[in-house]
């Protein structure tokens, strides 16, 4: 296996407004995956669309990752919207956020 790569969480807002939260070490391959509505895609996402990439976050490895993921699925729904606004416009300039 190759060396360490590094981790991502994300969150994804929804046509209906919701939010997902998951993590990869390819956001933008991953989000294209949801986006595409494959089979690879979250059963969650699916019917969901157009999405947005709202926030992502390097972190060390799977097990930080997963941590992480967690600790935002724990937050309420005002409070990741504040994780979102604090992220700042970033994700607009890395042309991944709605397709």
């Amino acid at each position: 296996m190759s060396e360490d790569k590094a981790w991502w969480v994300y969150l994804i807002r929804c046509r209906d407004q919701t939010l997902y939260c998951g993590i990869t070490t390819d956001v933008s391959r991953r989000f294209n995956e949801h986006q595409s509505q494959s089979p690879k895609s979250a059963k969650y996402l699916r019917g969901r669309t157009p999405l947005t990439l709202v926030y992502q976050c390097e972190t060390g490895g799977h097990a930080e990752a997963s941590r992480e993921e967690y600790r935002i699925k724990q937050l309420s729904r005002s409070q990741k919207e504040m994780l979102i606004a604090d992220a700042g416009p970033n994700l607009a300039d890395q042309e991944i956020g709605e397709i």
